[in-house]
This record gives structure tokens, sequence and C-alpha cells, in this order.
């Protein structure tokens, strides 16, 4: 009597849970027929097969990395005489890029040689004085003196020559002003690394103050993708992801997913890393395509006015023998005009793509097909 009991139990839980299901099924379906579908202007379209593991195309700048990027500023004040390069060319260690007229350049070279003079004199007053301690004629209080002035000597040539070679000054220029005593008031300032000029702030016969800026440079390779995804497809991107920019072979690597969004845009910056061969060029307006894992479903690309949004859900309308069902799906990227998701659609269904939000209301009970 009891396991009759219980297989009866268990028929009516059954019965019950397939009416529920049958029911909100029921709930997602739009009954029309041809002639209604007309008059709603109701318009279809067929998935079309998309990459699983790939974003659509989003608009994306070129941007030199700050740390690839320098400023060559002037070491002393003075005129700009003349300019080497301009903006665009390619600059090679110790490569000449500007002079400049100071006449506080001269007056640093002046006390180099004074502090150069000087150390020779206490050198020889050290040497005087030591031959005299050896022969008794002198303390070993005198000796000990001249040597504390000779490491202060020391100490101002090192010093003088730093600035020298700070100013700009190589060590071919500081070993022929040491030897010659050739005072020069050109100033010659040259590029300390490889890179390539990308802006030039002054202009030859220019005065310029100590430490102004006269030359931006930067290294181009690698170069960062900027790229701007909406907000609502920026889940699935991970650091580390896979970026292709359209019309460039070598692919990149995203650095960063912000965790701001631009309020204007609603986007959120996404930072890739990309090689650059010279194809690249920094403020290039690109499209960039971004890599991320997925469900191994397969994945559909359809117009965006497809989409039916309930919060944070998305759906589609399918088209039925009957009318129209609502199918649930999954964003996996979007634009402005188009749209990828995942779901159980294929390429054999027809989704509307027009009259959507008719038969959403529809299914809300807003109108009927009469």
């Amino acid at each position: 009597m009891v396991a009759i009991f219980r297989r009866k139990a268990a028929g009516l839980l059954l019965a019950l849970a397939l009416g529920g299901m049958s029911a909100a099924h029921a709930a997602d379906e739009v009954k029309l027929t041809p002639v209604q579908v007309q008059s709603l202007g109701v318009r279809v379209t067929h998935p079309i097969s998309s990459r699983v593991d790939r974003t659509l195309a989003f608009p994306a700048q070129i941007v030199i990395p700050t740390s690839q990027l320098w400023v060559v500023s002037t070491p002393a004040a003075g005129m700009v005489s003349s300019l080497a390069v301009a903006r665009g060319d390619r600059v090679k260690p110790g490569q000449l890029l500007a002079t400049v007229e100071s006449p506080s350049f001269v007056s640093l070279q002046r006390d180099y040689l004074q502090a150069l003079a000087q150390e020779a004199l206490v050198m020889q007053q050290l040497r005087r004085n030591t031959e005299l301690f050896e022969g008794r004629a002198v303390p070993q209080r005198v000796v000990e003196a001249s040597q504390t002035e000779a490491r202060q000597a020391n100490v101002a040539v090192a010093e003088r020559r730093q600035v020298l070679r700070l100013n700009g000054m190589s060590e071919e220029a500081i070993a022929r002003l040491t030897s010659e005593a050739a005072i020069t008031a050109t100033l010659e300032v040259a590029a300390s690394q490889e890179g390539s000029v990308v802006d030039v702030t002054v202009s030859p016969g220019q005065r310029i103050e100590q430490a102004a800026p006269m030359l931006k440079l930067a290294r181009l390779s690698p170069v960062w993708v900027e790229i701007s995804v909406p907000a609502a497809a920026v889940r699935s991107i991970r650091p580390g992801a896979e970026v292709d920019v359209d019309g460039y072979g070598t692919p990149g690597r995203v650095l960063l997913v912000s965790e701001t969004v631009d309020a204007p845009s609603q986007t959120v910056l996404v930072r890739a890393e990309v090689p650059n061969s010279g194809e690249l060029r920094p403020g290039q307006t690109v499209a960039a395509r971004i890599n991320f894992e997925s469900a191994s479903a397969s994945a559909w690309e359809i117009p965006y006015s497809a989409l039916v949004r309930r919060g944070e859900a998305t759906s589609v309308f399918v088209a039925t023998a009957d009318g129209f069902r609502l199918v649930g799906v999954t964003l996996l990227a979007e634009d402005q005009d188009h749209v990828v998701v995942s779901g159980p659609i294929s390429d054999k269904d027809t989704v509307a793509i027009s009259g959507v939000s008719a038969l959403r209301g529809m299914l809300l009970g807003l109108g009927t097909g009469e």
C-alpha cells in the first residue's frame, strides 16, 4: 500500500513539473500568423557563425609606453644655436641633437681648470713636505695637513669633472680641455640612447633656461594598443589574452583591464602590448580584436537590433511554426551594429531583427496580434 502511494505521489510530482515547464515554455512564446508578422513589420535573419574565442573589432589607438618616452633638456642656460635633428628622425647613442651657446658653460670649464691648478699646487706642496719630513726638517703634522689638502683638491677636481659630464661634455672634450685649456662657449647636446624624435620644443635662436625641455624621444617598439571595450562586453577579457590588430600580422597581449568605466562612452580601457615592426604608428586609430576563453558552445553573430535585454539577461526571438519564441543567449561581444552570442540557436534558425519591441510588448501582455 505504501509503495502504491509513493508511485502515485511521484507521478503527481512529475505531472506538476511537466505542467510547470509547459507553462513557462508557453510564457516565452508569441503566436502569430504570417499576416500578423507582416503587419507588425517583423523582419528576420539567419545567425552567422562566429569565432567563439574572439571579440568583435573594437576601436583602439596606438600609444607610446610611458617607460619608453624621455625628454632631452638643456644642461645649462643659453641660446639654441642649431638643431641637428627634426621630428621623425631616428637617432643613435652619441649622435648630436643640438648645440647651445652658454656663458654659464664657460664658467663651469673655468672652475674645472682652476680646480686642476689647485690640485697640482697642493700635490707639489705635499711632495715637498714629504721630502722635508724624511730629512727631519718638518714635523709629521705638516705632512698630514698636506695629505688632507691633497684629498680635498682631488675631490674638487672630481666634482668639477662630474658637473661637466652632467652638462653634456664628453670624456674626449674634457680630456682636450684638460690638456689644451681650450674653453668653449658651445655646448653640444647628444643622444644618450637610440630612439626616434617625436617632438621638438625649441628653435634656433631661442633662449632657454637650464633644464628646459628641448626634444622628446621614444623607442617605438613595442607599443601599447589602448582599446575601448563596451562595459557589457569586458567580462570575458583577462590580462594575458591575445590581441589582434586588424591588418597587422603580429599579435600582442593584454596588459591591463581597467577597473573604471569612462562615463561619457560607457567603455572600459583595455591596454595591450604589441611588438612593432614599424607599421604601427603612435596616434594611429586601429581596430583590435581580443581573444578570450569562453564556453565550448558555438558562437553566432547577429545584428545588435535582435538582442533583447532584461536586466543582466539577454535573449533573442527565434521564429517558430506558430510565431516566435524568446530564447536565452549569452552575450560574448558587442559593438554598435552587431553582437556575438552563444546559446541554443544555429544558422538554421531565423531571429527577429526588427519589430522586436512589438514582440516583447505582446509577450508582456501589452498588445495582441489581432
